[in-house]
């Protein structure tokens, strides 16, 4: 490509580095695991980026390629083009586009990268005539750091659910971080202070498919830039303190079909069109292997247990929290959607995204019949009352999400080939290590006794 062929949105990046005095670009992408990576260049090679590319080396990369066939190359999404308003110099500011990875050899979309996974699967939506929204509600604790700046688990606060101050001390960070995100195009709904110390909640506007997984990544990135910045640690890690609540990823999801909500039945007693019914069945029915994507690290199944308003049972409802997929109370055809429980902050949300709109998708192609919604309490129910439900749980471990997302090919698809292997590959390894290794719990229960 030459600069003749720059379309109108690269033009206008490249007119707005000029006018607001960039002089800085961080080209970004996932890794399989999720990792946002970063290549530097200067605002002058902005064009270049947009022409030509910029290279690198894939091989330095988790999961992606193999030393000998290591050169890819970025290609930078303009949509994405967002100024970093707390990183500036006196010299100018610093700005980041969001990318997509190519084979150099082929030309072609890297099948490895993340964000291809997730447009290929929007893609069989759209072949069958929907588009996709999805807005999350992501949660995240925040801690002291030590002398040495490392992250300690020393809550900032001690405040709880929907706690003004002086016990929620995180307001004010809050209110920075929504400032940041803001100022990059985001839409904040709502913040407030979760039911854990320390543990906060910023939820903000649904968007397409690939918007929302780019805004997540953001997300995550402005939130511990920000933290850092006051001389805290922000973690997304699931579960980073025994005993009280985790941190969850709510995903809210809704198709549309020619402009209008295909979830919405204003004659169902739920609301819900059959469409939404098979896409809720077909959700629960790959729930095992979903729980792999969507909750990929061993310490994720430390806030997957009964007691702290994690879903563990694969049933849906209208009414209680308890069960895997909840339909929210909605105002208008247009907000009718159903909310999946399950998903924890720490998982790639490109993978995470793919494979639920996958899921969904095979239960409408398939039609499969959604249960009826279980309005009780699951968490009381005792294992005769789950089984007279035919109530399942989630796996217990990441070994075993691992096992069945290695037999559900509809899942295994949605990732495709190269990802499903790496990422088993890498999964099955973390669990091994961890399995392996002997904790300080360990040390407590048996040191002494034995």
């Amino acid at each position: 490509m030459t600069s003749d062929e720059l379309d109108s949105q690269e033009r206008e990046v490249l007119k707005t580095i000029q006018d607001k005095n960039v002089d800085f670009l961080r080209l970004q992408f996932t890794d399989i695991l999720g990792t946002v990576k970063n290549v530097s260049i200067p605002a002058e090679q902005a064009e270049k980026a947009f022409t030509e590319g910029i290279y690198f080396d894939g091989s330095s990369i988790e999961g992606f390629v193999r030393i000998q066939e290591s050169d890819m190359r970025l290609v930078p999404d303009p949509d994405s083009f967002a100024i970093l308003p707390w990183d500036k110099t006196e010299n100018g500011k610093s700005a980041r586009l969001l990318c997509d990875v190519y084979e150099t050899n082929t030309g072609q979309p890297f099948d490895g990268d993340p964000r291809t996974v997730l447009k290929s699967v929007l893609e069989e939506a759209h072949d069958m005539g929907y588009t996709v929204n999805a807005g999350p509600e992501p949660e995240f604790f925040v801690f002291q750091t030590d002398e040495e700046g490392n992250a300690t688990t020393k809550t900032h606060d001690s405040g709880g659910y929907f706690d003004l101050g002086p016990k929620d001390l995180d307001y004010d960070l809050r209110r920075e971080i929504i400032g940041y995100l803001s100022k990059m195009g985001f839409e904040v709904e709502s913040s407030h202070h979760e039911v854990a110390e320390g543990q906060h909640e910023i939820a903000f506007k649904y968007a397409d498919g690939i918007q929302t997984a780019d805004n997540i990544a953001t997300f995550r990135a402005v939130v511990r830039a920000t933290a850092a910045m006051n001389d805290l640690h922000a973690t997304f890690m699931p579960k980073p303190i025994a005993g009280v609540n985790g941190s969850g990823m709510h995903m809210h999801l809704s198709l549309f079909e020619n402009g209008e909500n295909a979830f919405y039945d204003a004659n169902d007693e739920f609301n819900l069109s059959e469409t939404a019914k098979h896409f809720t069945a077909g959700i629960l029915a790959h729930a095992p292997a979903l729980t792999a994507v969507c909750n990929p690290t061993v310490n994720s199944y430390k806030r997957l247990v009964p007691g702290y308003e994690a879903p563990v049972y694969i049933a849906w409802s209208d009414v209680n929290r308890s069960a895997l997929i909840r339909k929210p109370a909605t105002r208008s055809p247009e907000s009718s959607r159903i909310e999946v429980r399950s998903p924890d902050p720490s998982s790639n949300p490109y993978l995470a995204l793919a494979a639920l709109i996958k899921a969904g998708l095979d239960g409408i192609e398939r039609e499969l019949e959604c249960p009826a919604p279980v309005r009780e309490n699951i968490y009381e129910f005792d294992e005769q009352k789950r089984d007279e439900y035919g109530i399942e749980t989630l796996p217990a471990n990441l070994g075993a999400a691992v096992d069945a997302l290695e037999d559900d090919p509809v899942i295994k698809d949605a990732l495709g080939s190269h990802v499903a292997e790496k990422f088993i590959e890498a999964k099955r390894e973390e669990f091994k290590e961890y399995s392996a290794e002997v904790t300080a719990w360990e040390h407590d229960r048996y040191l002494g006794k034995f």
